[in-house]
């Protein structure tokens, strides 16, 4: 192919002049029609964004599990129900609230989510994130609790109160106990070190199935015999070791150790740019600390002391 020379792809020096002349005025007039146009729509669109922020029309709109006691359920028997609850009347709001399973997708289909053929968001709080949580922002801590090891008395374990109290079992004895614990867990590593793996029963916290909870773990699979020990997060295994009627369950929650920790401050999560609304649920959780452990308390939530709240970053 024959290549064309350069300076014939370009204007002779007047007519070059002329064009850049007629663009220079285009592109200013068009500048000064964008920036009329966009004054006009400044107040508009702040209006707007107003209107849609967190609480504007005096709602608390809550992203919460619809099965997942103690935490939340769609019949609101959830400590996360109650103390969305006691929030909501404090405020004097209506409180509302999207249903979700806590897995996969969870942020993405709730606190992220838009209603349809709207600018509002689903909902704009969720009741319940570890702290350090990276797809939120998080509020202060409300409460802090640690996993648990869980299981029935008067089985030959009434004395085991440790996790190095497990271990000291006469050998025989502990070969033959079957292990529950949730895949992922602080607790794996442990099992592992202890060379304990064959002898778990694996559980998934995030399921394709809805009806599934983490609780059965306590509830069914325990209270039944089926495993010998629950390691489990300590408000899910302390409220089902107190709810379970068909058998006597013992919950004693797990003490940190170098290398490895089991106890995690839990706080709430708002979108990052709602830091207005993350400073009012900051107010919200330090003035209602002891309501809230009062709350978490009747769940059979093993507790620990929180440590002073820190300012939430700008």
């Amino acid at each position: 192919m024959r290549r064309r020379p350069f300076l014939a792809t370009r204007p002779a020096p007047r007519v070059a002049t002329r064009i850049a002349t007629r663009v220079v005025t285009q592109l200013a007039r068009a500048g000064l029609v964008a920036g009329w146009l966009g004054c006009l729509a400044a107040p508009a669109a702040a209006q707007s964004a107003a209107a849609e922020a967190p609480g504007a029309d005096k709602v608390l709109r809550v992203c919460q599990d619809p099965n997942n006691l103690p935490l939340s359920n769609r019949a609101g028997e959830g400590f996360e129900n109650k103390i969305a609850a006691l929030f909501a009347q404090q405020l004097g709001w209506k409180l509302e609230h999207t249903w979700y399973p806590q897995r996969m997708g969870f942020i993405r289909n709730t606190l992220r989510a838009k209603e349809e053929h709207s600018e509002r968001f689903k909902c704009d709080l969720v009741t319940g994130v570890a702290k350090g949580f990276e797809l939120a922002a998080n509020t202060h801590s409300y409460y802090r609790s640690s996993y648990a090891m869980a299981y029935v008395k008067d089985h030959g374990l009434d004395k085991v109160r440790t996790l190095d109290d497990l271990l000291a079992l006469d050998p025989s004895q502990r070969k033959k106990l079957r292990f529950g614990a949730f895949a992922g867990s602080p607790v794996t590593e442990w099992l592992l070190q202890n060379g304990l793996m064959e002898q778990v029963n694996w559980y998934q916290s995030q399921t394709g199935d809805a009806e599934q909870y983490p609780g059965e773990i306590v509830e069914k699979d325990l209270a039944s015999g089926k495993i010998d020990v629950a390691f489990a997060w300590g408000p899910i295994a302390g409220y089902f070791a107190k709810r379970t009627r068909s058998a006597s369950i013992v919950a004693i929650p797990l003490q940190s150790r170098p290398g490895m920790k089991f106890d995690f401050e839990i706080a709430m999560g708002v979108r990052h740019a709602d830091k207005d609304f993350r400073q009012l649920i900051d107010r919200l959780i330090d003035a209602n600390q002891g309501k809230i452990q009062a709350i978490l308390e009747q769940y059979g939530v093993p507790l620990s002391a929180l440590p002073p709240p820190q300012s939430s970053p700008p």
